[in-house]
């Protein structure tokens, strides 16, 4: 009686320990289809200068980031991003943070949020189409931020983190194997000197972000 007793009751916890699996995939699944409305209502924001409602939208999206890849708040990372489908979602993110470091710079308060933004947006802009736009846009901004050091550091921390060889350095883990550098050679060398071989360096550069995340 006992034993039947114990089956029972292991049948039915192990009955609501799947509903409640499910029921929390299907939770994430929803954050995830919610997203878009955020970023387009945080954009909206932008265009009209509401920069504290804009930033709200955008920290609630990255929290749900943070949910539906099941990490703690500010260990959200591009490697999490891997799936084919969600490759594209790299660019939104970087895109986030880009957003929230300038606006967190209207305000000397949020200094500590503004460090954090930018250590986030210079691990992700490696792995999009946008970095050398935001590279650019960046060194731009720095000269009439309120916190230049910020920006500063986020210039760094982006020069040094980006393999200059993206598929390379994901298929040969590093960026200072023999074949990553002969290969940076025959570019420099070769390919740079041709219309057509800077058109292919241009367009490497455009498209091998998303590959070298799925390598990595």
């Amino acid at each position: 009686c006992n034993t039947e007793i114990q089956r029972t009751v292991a049948a039915s916890s192990g009955g609501i320990l799947m509903a409640q699996e499910r029921a929390k995939e299907q939770h994430r699944m929803q954050l995830w289809k919610n997203r878009v409305q955020l970023i387009k209502q945080a954009r909206m924001c932008m265009s009209q200068k509401m920069y504290t409602q804009a930033a709200a939208a955008y920290e609630k999206y990255i929290k749900i980031m943070e949910i539906v890849f099941e990490c703690k708040k500010g260990e959200l990372k591009p490697e999490l991003f891997k799936e084919s489908a969600r490759h594209t979602e790299l660019t939104v993110v970087a895109s986030v943070y880009w957003d929230l470091l300038r606006i967190y710079d209207m305000n000397e308060r949020y200094a500590d949020r503004q460090s954090i933004c930018a250590k986030q947006l210079a691990s992700f802009i490696r792995y999009t189409p946008i970095y050398s736009d935001i590279i650019r846009r960046a060194e731009i901004f720095q000269r009439s931020a309120k916190n230049p050091a910020i920006i500063k550091q986020f210039l760094k921390m982006s020069s040094e983190s980006r393999p200059r060889c993206f598929i390379a350095t994901a298929a040969f883990e590093s960026a200072y194997s023999p074949e990553v550098l002969q290969l940076r050679q025959f570019r420099d060398q070769v390919l740079k000197k041709h219309t057509l071989g800077r058109a292919f360096v241009y367009y490497y550069y455009k498209l091998s972000p998303r590959i070298a995340c799925a390598l990595d």
